[in-house]
């Protein structure tokens, strides 16, 4: 007897999650460590933010090791344990009522918008989601419910639960190798926070709404935004985007977060969460001319800011004030003639068009930019009267 077009779509959304499955399965197969000793938790109830400069400054016997909790690509073994060569102590799964993921940090336009953040969150104030509630043993309920949010309209923003991520015990050494590989401290802020494990370690049960079991503290390194109003800061270059939900991360990046869930073992409703977000995906001609004319133009000027900072960093990864004030400038150009000139020719580096692309429409404000870029490009900055380039485009 034939089957129905439901009956198939469910189906292949019930063998589809058995693939998903089958491949989250086996990323948990990767490296784990035992979980911190009690006696370490208990000590970290005392312990007060670090100052960054101040303890990069101290003697590696004064220092200890550090509680850190990682959240976003250093979820990843590639990217923790290979690219940056940390070998964690210990480490545990938790849950973190007052932080909230984010991807507000901005990258670089076509390339990588957006980086992993994390903001504060009220968890008396932040009920979640009626939709949100959904069982993690029925293999049909992820796919069916991405569909569904399709029709709604998906933010990424829906997780209401607390920030979800693993605390490693790592060396004062590893510690400072960290702080390097994030800018030496001259964009983040080193804060401690309440960090509760999780009562099982099977990830099929739900995620509490608010913890039980006691909390602990761990060191983590939050980038404050500007607020809304302000210049952004003169070093590291860390400022918000207009709309700090807009932009969208790239499929690399959130391949990082979504392996390094399922590899430590993260609870399956995260894991589904995380799988949801949508990366930054170029549907359109013109954006990929974008890309390329905007990659070519700025990654070997950005390459050549990473290429310095290796050159005049000290042994502890810190650059020199004035490095770090020219990489925020250049930083802040990158987005300046993305916003001036480069979204409106050739359309959005930050999140994905979802009706198919921008190939007709908006000629006149192409023809525009396509102006004022082209005398940019050709003629001294100073002679250039953008203004004037306007009109005479009309």
């Amino acid at each position: 007897m034939a089957t129905s077009p439901p009956d198939r779509a469910i189906a292949a959304a019930a063998s589809m999650q058995k693939v998903y499955q089958s491949r989250r399965n086996n990323k948990e197969a990767a490296v784990r460590t035992a979980p911190p000793s009690a006696a370490r938790l208990a000590a970290s109830l005392h312990e007060i933010a670090y100052d960054l400069h101040d303890y990069l400054e101290q003697s590696e016997s004064k220092r200890g090791t550090v509680l850190y909790l990682a959240y976003g690509s250093n979820l990843s073994n590639e990217t923790f344990r290979g690219n940056r060569g940390i070998k964690p102590l210990s480490q545990v799964n938790v849950q973190v009522p007052t932080l909230r993921l984010t991807f507000d940090l901005p990258g670089i336009p076509y390339a990588e918008p957006c980086f992993a953040n994390t903001g504060a969150r009220d968890p008396n104030n932040d009920p979640p989601r009626a939709d949100a509630a959904r069982s993690t043993d029925n293999e049909k309920t992820p796919l069916l419910g991405d569909m569904n949010r399709d029709k709604e309209g998906y933010h990424k923003d829906q997780w209401h639960k607390g920030l979800i991520g693993v605390v490693y015990e790592v060396t004062a050494q590893d510690y400072a190798h960290i702080i390097a590989t994030e800018g030496g401290g001259s964009a983040y802020h080193d804060i401690l926070v309440d960090c509760h494990p999780f009562v099982s370690s099977n990830p099929k049960e739900p995620v509490p709404q608010n913890p039980t079991l006691p909390a602990f503290k761990a060191h983590t390194l939050f980038a404050p935004a500007a607020p809304a109003g302000e210049d952004p800061p003169k070093d590291g270059g860390r400022f918000q985007r207009p709309d700090v939900s807009y932009a969208q991360a790239s499929a690399r990046y959130l391949k990082l977060i979504t392996d390094g869930a399922a590899e430590l073992g993260l609870p399956y409703e995260y894991q589904d969460y995380l799988h949801a977000l949508r990366p930054y995906t170029i549907t359109s001609n013109k954006q990929r001319i974008g890309q390329f004319v905007f990659l070519t133009i700025w990654m070997p000027i950005i390459a050549f800011i990473f290429l310095m900072g290796g050159m005049f960093q000290d042994d502890q990864g810190r650059h020199p004030r004035w490095m770090r004030e020219f990489s925020g400038a250049v930083f802040k150009a990158v987005w300046a003639s993305y916003d001036s000139y480069f979204k409106p020719m050739f359309g959005d580096g930050e999140r994905s068009i979802t009706d198919g692309g921008d190939d007709v429409g908006d000629e006149l404000a192409a023809r525009k930019a396509r102006k004022r870029i082209c005398a940019g490009l050709s003629q001294d900055p100073r002679d250039v009267d953008l203004e004037k380039a306007a009109t005479s485009a009309e």
